[in-house]
């Protein structure tokens, strides 16, 4: 359960990556994630792992995400990015009071690299830039669940859907 709980969290909080001023457009973005894996072993997307828990804890965890402006769309996640965000040069990649700290370590017009550090989970990405509508991004971490160190790797797909994000709340 833990590590389920460390995957979704990671999805969660990386899922909206890196924006450099206007190299991404703000709006609705649709986050696939076609390669999750922890050790090795790919791992079932967010919805599938979300699917697999009991109802209440499944609804709770729905819940924690939708607060972070993560909402599900079948097999995909939808996060809504605002103009300030993607002007503020930042990584918008979690709540202030989760005790993580980041780090851009390089950046151009067509890709970011970054690193990250939270309590139990720290790593390193990157994202690729393919338009202003599209951007490819890979990171690579290693969490602790327990006393036993782990390492995962999640790659994602986003692609912009419009510039209304509806009921989707911003990222956060």
């Amino acid at each position: 359960m833990k590590i389920r709980i460390t995957t979704l969290t990671l999805v969660a909080c990386l899922s909206a990556t890196p924006l450099q001023a206007q190299v991404i457009d703000p709006g609705l973005w649709e986050i696939t994630s076609p390669n999750m894996e922890i050790d090795g072993w790919k791992m079932p997307s967010v919805p599938e792992i979300l699917g697999s828990l009991p109802q209440e804890q499944r609804q709770n965890m729905e819940g924690i995400l939708r607060q972070r402006g993560v909402e599900l769309a079948g097999q995909d996640v939808r996060v809504c990015l605002t103009r300030e965000q993607v002007e503020a040069n930042e990584l918008p990649l979690q709540d202030p009071q989760s005790g993580c700290r980041q780090q851009i370590t390089d950046r151009n017009a067509s890709a970011w690299k970054f690193r990250f550090e939270c309590p139990d989970t720290r790593g390193t990405g990157e994202a690729r830039f393919i338009s202003s509508k599209e951007f490819q991004t890979t990171i690579d971490s290693t969490f602790t669940t327990g006393n036993v160190e782990r390492s995962g790797k999640v790659e994602t797909h986003s692609r912009w859907l419009q510039a209304d994000c509806g009921a989707v709340k911003p990222v956060q």
